[in-house]
């Protein structure tokens, strides 16, 4: 795995909108804050053609103006890093146009994105041996004041702090809007994180409470379990792998196409095994379990270590055809016997921890806290 260079103290960070761009509000005082604040910390900034452009369908421009951008600044010697001004809808119709050999023979940079951006972090990783991080694109900088999760990020991409940790509330609606471009998080839900342990062991109601589990109505013989109702509080999670996953609705897009060289990577790197983060944005509960199948059935989670599945933004706390979100996970993993993290701090419902994908990962957990610690090996 190649690891880039981390920026350095007035570096230059580079930017580019192979998704959506910085046009409208309020993405666009979003951005123009953010810049402000870059640039009296003592950074240069570096602006791609499509930054403000709007004439695209889904994406900024047009695919091949948006692969072209995408190559050109990946692959220049004047950047340091690069940070994608946002998500979006259609970033994989640009991916013909992304020159992914010659960014492969490049010393490579960190780019850092989310959501639609994992047409880039995620095939920098299986088809480029090239680490990227999957955290908060350029526009969410701007917001005042900074929230931990948006430092971490800046730490990250400086090299300065590689362990992450759980944040202890979360944003379930957004205040942010034309006339308040620049507001902080509504932080108005505590984080409660859910898990199932690898012998099926979990403090999640729904799956204590399905026949089908493995440990349904038994009680914890190891010292470290707490049952109170068949729901088990207390255990401890210690698991290592190598990162790999972002949003599903990207990746469940990309399995089996030319661009999926998942099982490959896998092979690869069979011996760390892999330690999946996803997190779904459109996708509603049997999407996301028809996702789940997919990936499953193409053979990514051959050598799993563990997952890490993110807040889901559609349908969170709520029931389809008799399941909730955790249900429409779990069905696929539960033959792994391995450790699952759910609602987790990862995409859609803020904050978003930033995560190295690529890296090899060891995840801690007491049932109540966790921390994320990223290895550049």
């Amino acid at each position: 795995m190649k690891y880039p260079k981390f920026l350095q103290e007035k570096g230059t960070i580079a930017f580019v909108a192979p998704s959506f761009g910085c046009a409208i509000e309020p993405y666009k005082s979003g951005f123009e804050n953010a810049r402000k604040k870059w640039t009296k910390a003592g950074f240069t900034l570096e602006l791609g053609p499509n930054c403000y452009a709007s004439d695209g369908v889904g994406i900024s421009s047009t695919p091949k103006k948006c692969g072209e951008e995408l190559t050109e600044y990946y692959c220049n010697t004047t950047s340091d890093c690069i940070i994608s001004c946002g998500g979006g809808e259609l970033m994989c119709e640009i991916l013909d146009y992304v020159n992914f050999e010659k960014i492969k023979n490049m010393p490579g940079k960190w780019y850092m994105g989310y959501s639609d951006n994992t047409n880039m972090t995620f095939l920098l990783a299986t088809l480029c041996d090239t680490a990227a991080i999957y955290g908060p694109c350029a526009a969410s900088f701007g917001m005042e004041p900074w929230h931990v999760s948006l430092e971490d990020a800046m730490l990250l991409l400086q090299g300065k702090k590689l362990s992450m940790q759980g944040y202890d509330k979360w944003e379930r609606e957004s205040l942010k809007d034309e006339e308040h471009p620049c507001v902080p998080y509504n932080l108005t839900e505590t984080s409660v994180i859910k898990y199932i342990l690898p012998d099926g062991r979990t403090n999640i109601e729904s799956l204590a409470a399905d026949p089908h589990n493995l440990m349904a109505g038994k009680s914890g013989t190891d010292g470290e379990t707490k049952e109170n109702n068949g729901i088990y509080e207390t255990y401890v999670i210690d698991c290592t792998g190598r990162l790999l996953g972002g949003c599903m609705d990207c990746l469940v897009n990309l399995t089996g196409t030319k661009y999926d060289k998942v099982t490959e990577f896998t092979e690869r790197y069979k011996e760390d095994g892999i330690l999946w983060f996803l997190e779904p944005c459109d996708l509603n509960l049997m999407s996301i379990r028809r996702a789940m199948w997919q990936m499953e059935h193409a053979g990514w989670f051959k050598y799993c270590k563990g997952f890490l599945i993110g807040r889901p933004r559609v349908g969170m706390g709520e029931m389809e055809f008799g399941i909730d979100h955790y249900q429409a996970v779990y069905e696929m993993l539960r033959k792994y016997h391995v450790p699952v993290m759910m609602d987790v701090d990862i995409g859609h419902l803020p904050p978003m921890m930033p995560l190295i994908c690529g890296s090899v990962a060891r995840v801690v957990s007491d049932g109540n806290t966790y921390s994320v610690e990223m290895k550049l090996i």
